[in-house]
């Protein structure tokens, strides 16, 4: 089973549909589908059947999929051995991160990285925290930064991670907000804009409240992305709670202000993600090596800078 056929399979059975797993993979559909039928001669089985909701494995193409990953796995784990055996220093990374962790952490960080090791071609990839931990375990990325999601199911146990720092959260609040008498119930009947559900931003939100003993937040707007949130908290839509890092602009500039959360101690984790191998390549190691120097961000109960209270 050649590990081309293998990583479309799983692609297939990811997105259950054969263009947009052609897209993917960078294919023609027409290629997507011979390289099934191709698996499928190989096998002696059907891997898929239709139905509605799309593609659906087959009680053989489910006996397959943990062999194809761990075939996968192994096969990069190979490639790997061979790479260790090369110079100490030559490579590639494929680095993958939130949008606000890779302008406002990464950047300088990855800049000092490759002055000391020139010789490592870096590829940082931008993308939302699901499809970075996709990409992770489907060997396109290297290493992965995100915000820790606590509380969303039991860890991958193909991906180890490290806590490379503590991220506040600040409750921001349209400019010229002055209140100072405000509780959680009150705060608990404004409306907030946040993104969508199955983000990892929305999930910090409503991890806040539930833990807080409320319900979810009462929300203006569902966004794309914090920028858009940082908007419309500024036009008067509602309030938002998110990464200081991701709002640092907009409140150097006074766009928006930084309200008195009543839970001030509240932060959010920046951690790095890798896949677990027997091997990891040259570069990797020294990135992880290079890791335990990272920029770490002002702690969470640092004073903020534009602190204000909630309005009526």
């Amino acid at each position: 089973m050649h590990p081309r056929l293998l990583k479309t399979f799983l692609t297939v059975a990811r997105t259950r549909n054969a263009t947009r797993a052609a897209a993917e993979v960078n294919l023609a559909q027409s290629s997507v589908s011979d390289q099934i039928q191709a698996l499928e001669a190989e096998l002696g089985a059907s891997l898929f059947t239709r139905s509605r909701q799309g593609l659906e494995l087959t009680p053989a193409g489910e006996a397959l999929k943990p062999y194809a990953e761990e075939l996968l796995a192994i096969a990069d784990e190979a490639r790997a051995a061979i790479d260790a055996t090369k110079s100490e220093t030559a490579g590639s990374l494929s680095i993958g991160a939130l949008e606000t962790i890779a302008s406002a952490r990464l950047a300088g960080w990855l800049a000092d990285f490759q002055a000391v090791h020139p010789d490592i071609d870096i590829k940082l990839k931008i993308a939302g925290s699901g499809a970075l931990l996709r990409m992770l375990g489907e060997g396109e990325l290297d290493v992965a930064f995100c915000f820790d999601r606590s509380g969303a199911g039991e860890p991958d146990a193909r991906f180890a991670r490290r806590i490379v720092g503590a991220e506040p959260l600040v409750l921001i609040a349209p400019p010229g907000e002055n209140r100072t008498d405000v509780d959680l119930a009150e705060l608990a009947e404004k409306r907030f804009v946040a993104t969508e559900t199955g983000c990892v931003y929305r999930a910090m939100v409503d991890r806040a409240f539930a833990e807080a003993g409320f319900g979810l937040p009462k929300l203006a707007a569902e966004v794309g992305s914090i920028d858009a949130i940082a908007g419309l908290v500024a036009s008067g839509a509602g309030f938002g709670l998110v990464p200081r890092l991701a709002v640092t602009e907009a409140l150097d500039r006074g766009a928006v202000a930084e309200a008195a959360w009543p839970d001030p101690g509240r932060s959010v984790d920046l951690v790095m993600i890798w896949r677990r191998r027997r091997v990891q390549p040259p570069a990797l190691k020294l990135l992880l090596s290079a890791s335990e120097n990272f920029a770490t961000v002002r702690p969470a109960g640092a004073r903020p800078r534009h602190a204000m209270s909630l309005p009526s």
